[in-house]
């Protein structure tokens, strides 16, 4: 299969597995019917079990089926992960989704094509609207909304919104907690703002909320106005609290506005003095890169912090796929309590953290020898 660096034809009686690799990777046993693809931690076992003489039980046996076995290994699971889910969506396009259990991740989606909108969360990416996340579930995305929300007075209920003054409300109104557009309280301007500043505090990761108070703590102080500057203090620390959640890209975590959300995944790699560096890009996983940390032609060492602005000074931004295949992937992966690899975060590729990706490199790759920069 051309989709594959290895391809052996199988016979029974002749094919050696010791040209197998003990690696992670991916794996297609070709039949006269459906092609089995899975993955595994380590490809000649797996394959030999499934191809082994003799097998009896329930234990799936492709012995007599299979015609041929192509392969590939990768260096993390990671690496193993993206490369079945690309895989499957050659082999199986109708059906892959359900064959890797891809549940997307949650996000929070504020959703501004509605006339008032409102923040809730969800796991469905439209065109339209900001989203925020991924998050390792629906009780954190929650939690963090409910968090964050008490700082505004946007609305949470789910009702489309005419406004009436006859309208009865809810408890959010009564306790000066929502602008109550739905009994045409404020006008829908006004509200609008309202949604402005939530925006804000989502994509400036809180400081467009954060700076202004601590500047109206530091002229109560100044004005001798305590009770005022106790006040806002205790506000500021409603708001560190929000901002101080794990799940937030800014406290090392992954949830940050989706169109922000850039970095770099450093896993370890199979091909030898190497790491394999997987782009992300407003959410989107772009193509791998493999980088050598080996010497040059001349056994002298390269600069890891010049190959690193080589090749990010070729990388095209240019994703393919549905992001929110990308993010289940990134997330799942993330959020593992077993994780392996690290993810570097940054802004933008305009100034990628070279440092800090040269460290990140140093320390993934497990022993291998990285040049100075």
């Amino acid at each position: 299969m051309a989709d594959f660096p290895f391809r052996r034809a199988f016979d029974p009686d002749t094919f050696s597995f010791e040209e197998l690799p003990h690696s992670h990777g991916v794996f297609l046993l070709e039949t006269d019917g459906e092609p089995y693809l899975n993955k595994s931690a380590n490809l000649r076992r797996r394959i030999s079990k499934l191809l082994q003489p003799g097998q009896q039980g329930k234990r799936l046996n492709l012995r007599s089926a299979t015609r041929a076995i192509s392969w590939q290994p990768a260096g993390s699971v990671f690496e193993t992960n993206v490369l079945l889910w690309r895989l499957a969506r050659r082999y199986f396009p109708d059906s892959y989704r359900q064959r890797l259990r891809l549940r997307p991740p949650v996000v929070l989606k504020l959703n501004l094509e509605n006339e008032y909108p409102r923040c809730y969360p969800t796991r469905r990416l439209g065109k339209q609207g900001m989203y925020f996340g991924p998050f390792p579930s629906r009780a954190t995305a929650e939690r963090f909304a409910s968090d964050f929300l008490d700082l505004f007075k946007v609305r949470r209920c789910v009702e489309e919104i005419h406004p009436d003054p006859a309208h009865p409300g809810c408890v959010y109104g009564e306790m000066g907690m929502c602008l109550r557009p739905c009994q045409a309280v404020v006008t829908q301007d006004v509200y609008l703002e309202e949604v402005g500043r939530v925006r804000e505090f989502l994509t400036s990761e809180g400081r467009s909320l954060f700076r202004p108070l601590e500047e109206e703590r530091a002229k109560a102080s100044e004005g001798l106005n305590f009770e005022e500057a106790a006040r806002i203090h205790k506000r500021l620390e409603k708001v560190q609290s929000v901002l101080n959640q794990p799940e937030l890209a800014w406290k090392a975590g992954l949830a940050t506005d989706l169109d922000r959300l850039c970095g770099i995944v450093v896993q370890p790699s199979s091909a030898p003095q190497a790491v394999e560096l997987f782009p992300v890009w407003r959410g989107f996983l772009l193509h791998p890169i493999q980088l050598s940390v080996a010497a040059d032609e001349t056994g002298q060492p390269v600069s890891l912090d010049a190959r690193l602005h080589e090749v990010l000074a070729d990388l095209a931004l240019k994703p393919s796929g549905r992001r929110t295949e990308h993010l289940t992937l990134l997330a799942r992966w993330f959020y593992r309590g077993t994780r392996k690899g690290e993810f570097v975060g940054f802004e933008s590729y305009e100034k990628p953290p070279y440092r800090r990706l040269v460290n990140a490199i140093g320390r993934v790759g497990r022993g291998v020898a990285v040049p100075e920069s």
